[in-house]
């Protein structure tokens, strides 16, 4: 019989999940569910297989963030020479006089410990509209990362330096671009198969049933994005509040992982939110099929051996 992760991957109330694949090892990192006032650390989870989850606690906690002192939320990996970059958001700030917005931290190994190197938020002011949350790090082949972020509505795309820890300008001179597709709310995410840019993104109210994600294809990192459709939401048999996504590739493959929250059919908190994986399938034009949710998740898979 094979066996299968089943769904949701682990206990306890996450939210907001980045996946990623460091050291040859499955990871994802999420937002501790709860009241803002005690989102005040991160916990890990990794795996060999997608079935047995094994979870860290506390990557980062805000003794090593002196700014932040509630919403820690979204958190986004990456690696790059051999360090581990964190970008998260902090304090939900509502107007430029608040003290918060996104900031980074920056650890040797992907359990951390993750250590704030500014000692100040990477971004802490409104731009373009956009609400400073839900970074999402995203390296092109070339080299160049792009932290994509926004709520309200807006989404904006910084260019980082190759420090990872500084904003880079663009060729034109400018720091900050919007790209604000239709219908986006929050929670962006970036990944890129066969040279085109699939640019995702959750739209609807995150404490509600009617959360969902919706994408759009470029030729560029920078757009323009135009909305295709959505490919995540609720299902009344399974569950509800669907989206704020990452996602896993096999490399050397064309298998791909969404992986999500959702919230259980018989919760109606707002923070009862728990993390699932599913197949995200590509149509043979490139398009995404529509998500489906299960309860059973995914077949075990392990990484290929990268020797």
């Amino acid at each position: 019989m094979t066996r299968k992760s089943g769904n949701p991957l682990f206990t306890g109330w996450y939210a907001d999940p980045e996946a990623r694949i460091f050291d040859g090892r499955y990871w994802i990192y999420p937002t501790y569910s709860d009241v803002y006032e005690k989102q005040i650390f991160f916990d890990a989870f990794h795996s060999d297989d997608l079935i047995e989850w094994t979870k860290v606690e506390q990557i980062l906690d805000l003794s090593g963030v002196s700014w932040a002192n509630k919403a820690v939320w979204a958190p986004s990996p990456i690696e790059k020479d051999g360090k581990y970059y964190l970008y998260f958001a902090a304090n939900d700030i509502q107007s430029n006089e608040e003290l918060g917005g996104i900031g980074v931290a920056v650890a040797e190994r992907p359990e951390g410990p993750f250590i704030d190197p500014l000692g100040h938020p990477l971004v802490d002011q409104f731009v373009f509209g956009a609400q400073p949350i839900d970074p999402h790090i995203f390296i092109d082949d070339d080299g160049t990362p792009y932290l994509y972020y926004g709520g309200w509505g807006h989404c904006n795309v910084v260019k980082l330096k190759p420090d990872m820890i500084s904003l880079d300008s663009f060729e034109d001179g400018t720091i900050y671009k919007e790209i604000t597709p239709s219908g986006y709310v929050e929670g962006p995410c970036m990944l890129k198969r066969d040279g085109k840019y699939y640019f995702m993104w959750s739209e609807g109210g995150w404490g509600g049933p009617h959360y969902s994600v919706a994408y759009a294809i470029s030729e560029s990192p920078l757009g323009p994005f135009e909305r295709v459709e959505k490919i995540l939401f609720e299902d009344p048999a399974v569950a509800t509040g669907a989206g704020h996504h990452g996602f896993l590739h096999i490399p050397g493959t064309d298998e791909w992982y969404i992986v999500y929250h959702r919230r259980p059919l018989e919760e109606t908190a707002a923070n009862h939110r728990v993390v699932c994986i599913d197949r995200m399938e590509f149509r043979e034009d490139g398009t995404i099929r529509p998500v489906q949710l299960t309860f059973e998740g995914v077949q075990a898979r392990s990484l290929p051996d990268k020797s």
